[in-house]
Formats: structure tokens, sequence, C-alpha cells
């Protein structure tokens, strides 16, 4: 049986998706989050922008925030917007496709970043370059929360850099890297490792990357077509 390793609690359904195919699941959560004490520099807010669901979680304690227009990296992020009854104006799958959309349609207009203390350079060097106002606030903070893993694994599953710079203070990364996204995966390149990123960001899509790569790495194991061929 192939052996798993997730840098994240995952939920209960998604574990499933791991034991379903018949993949032994080890998981821990390599990084912290912490909630900032801050101030909105106004209550009635045109353009947001968040490119994680930290954030989202961040405001929501923020019952006198309005938002016009929320402007967000990932299905998940947008879901999780639209169930607090916010209105999203634009979507991307990441922060590089989020300010050209931006920039197309909204070139004239300010923006606050609601982010984390280790947020990308990406969107605002974008949208800095093109002139447009961007305010950020930092509503939460990211910990390493390093530990030892003993035993061995097939693959590890990273979902941000920073779970990678975490696992590799106390351990070698020696292993498969199943990446939630570029950023991650480039992080994890680092390692001289075999890197397997999701062809989009989001938790599920990775345990379907995990689980398609290991499958055939069986199918490629010698004998395998004698097995498949005797069942």
């Amino acid at each position: 049986m192939f052996r798993i390793l997730s840098t994240k609690k995952l939920a209960l359904n998604q574990k499933e998706l791991l034991l379903n195919a018949g993949i032994a699941l080890v998981e821990y959560a390599a990084i912290k989050i912490d909630f900032a004490d801050f101030q909105l520099p106004e209550n009635k807010i045109n353009n947001a922008i968040f490119t994680s669901q930290n954030a989202v979680r961040a405001i929501s304690g923020k019952k006198e925030v309005k938002i016009e227009n929320c402007f967000c990296v990932g299905n998940k992020t947008s879901a999780m917007l639209s169930a607090k009854g916010f209105h999203i104006a634009g979507k991307a799958q990441s922060s590089r496709e989020l300010s050209e959309f931006i920039i197309e349609n909204h070139n004239t207009e300010d923006f606050i970043f609601f982010c984390g203390n280790k947020r990308r350079d990406e969107l605002p060097d974008i949208l800095e370059k093109k002139g447009i106002s961007l305010m950020e606030v930092e509503v939460y903070r990211t910990r390493l929360n390093s530990k030892k893993i003993e035993g061995k694994f097939d693959g590890i599953m990273f979902f941000s850099p920073s779970a990678v710079k975490s696992y590799v203070l106390e351990n070698a990364l020696e292993t498969t890297a199943f990446c939630i996204g570029e950023t991650t995966a480039a992080e994890a390149g680092k390692y001289n490792i075999e890197v397997v990123t999701a062809s989009q960001p989001g938790i599920e899509n990775v345990i379907a990357k995990a689980i398609g790569h290991l499958k055939q790495k069986k199918n490629d194991q010698p004998g395998a077509d004698l097995k498949n061929k005797s069942i």
C-alpha cells in the first residue's frame, strides 16, 4: 500500500478520497494561522482583493465591514465570499491572472488588498507598475509549525510554500512533492526531487493528482501487467 503525508489536516471527505484509492494517510499541520488585530481603513470599501481563504476568515469577524466588489483568487475563496453574501466582481486562478483582469477592466479604481504577512509580491508589483492604487491590510500571520515526521512516504502533499519551508526545518525532502500551485512547486523544486503540480488550485485537485500519479506508478511496476491479467 502506498503511504502519503499531508502537510495540512484534511476534511473527512478528502481523507476518504485517498483511503478509497487504497492509499494510507498521515497528516499534520505544517503551518499555523494567527488572525491579526487590524483596523479597517473605512467601513465601506468599494473594491477588495482576496487571494486566500484565510483573509476571508479574518475579515468575517468584522461585522461592520461593507464591501461593494470582491476580486479573488481560487474557486474556494470565491465560494466562501459568496456564502457570506459578498459580490464577486472578478475571479481568477492565479494572482497574475487576477492582476491582468483588474488592469484590463478596472484600471481607474482603487483597491484594498486583505492579505497575510507572507503574501506574494506578484499582484502588488504588477498593479503598482500600472499605476493602480492599492492599499494593503495585513489580516493574518502565518507561523511555521515544524515537526519531526517519522517513517517513509511515497509522496508529500504541500499546499503552500510556507509548508515546504516548515517541513524541511526538521525533515529531509526526498520523495515526490504534490503541490497546489506553481509557487509551492518552485519551493519544493529547490530540493532536486520529483514535483507534481495540480492543474488547478484546490485541495481536492492535489489529492486527485497524487492518486493518479501513484496509480500510474503502481501500473509501471515490473509484473503489474501480469497481476492485472490474473484478477
